[in-house]
């Protein structure tokens, strides 16, 4: 049986304990074992290199530093790392080693809440199989993100909101490597109701199944 660690916190805006509890069945559906912490102190405990995949929904919020050092050794060594939105990429803004791990972090959502596309940069990838170019209605991730990245999804920004960003076509879902472990994230997932739109549902369900480590 695989174990997944889920551990929620930071920024209410992101009702990040109501997501934890959709995840978790999401998980546990999938024959996981899982475990859900609500204090960001899980993450310095060593037993985390022994779990298949780690769930981050900490937005903003900040990490001691022998914390982030445990959770990005557990991911070198093969612990898998899957997260959406700000919940893993708008977490702990002081701590360059774990953005270095993630491969991006955000910058802006111009406008607040908007109506957008999201296009299949590799259609033919298992993540996005049968998933074709989709509206969605949320926050529009502008972001920084590492060039090393395999980029599956990206958008396109308008300029409506931030002229200078006209056109600027930015990543939206990726995976990467770290060290022995596989990365996933998706920047869809303001809130809990949007794991009620399709696609975001299945692409994140998708990337945590192919993040985890095997047994």
């Amino acid at each position: 049986m695989k174990d997944a660690l889920i551990v929620w916190g930071g920024w209410s805006g992101h009702e990040p304990e109501d997501c934890a509890k959709i995840i978790a069945g999401m998980l546990e559906g999938d024959g996981f074992r899982v475990r859900v912490a609500d204090t960001i102190a899980a993450f310095a405990d060593p037993s985390i290199h022994d779990f298949s995949l780690i769930v981050p929904i900490c937005t903003m919020t900040t990490i001691a530093p022998e914390a982030v050092k445990n959770l990005t050794k557990a991911v070198e060594g093969g612990v898998g790392l899957a997260g959406y939105h700000g919940g893993m990429c708008d977490a702990f803004r002081d701590s360059v080693d774990y953005q270095f791990m993630c491969g991006g972090q955000w910058v802006a959502h111009p406008g607040g809440i908007i109506d957008y596309h999201v296009d299949i940069a590799k259609p033919d990838d298992p993540i996005m199989q049968g998933i074709t170019r989709f509206p969605y209605r949320s926050e529009q991730y502008y972001m920084h993100t590492d060039p090393s990245n395999e980029v599956l999804a990206t958008t396109t920004f308008s300029g409506d909101h931030a002229p200078w960003i006209d056109g600027a076509v930015m990543p939206v879902v990726w995976k990467r490597r770290h060290g022995q472990g596989r990365v996933f994230y998706s920047s869809l997932g303001h809130v809990a109701q949007e794991f009620d739109v399709p696609e975001m549902k299945t692409i994140l369900h998708r990337g945590m199944l192919w993040a985890a480590r095997d047994s």
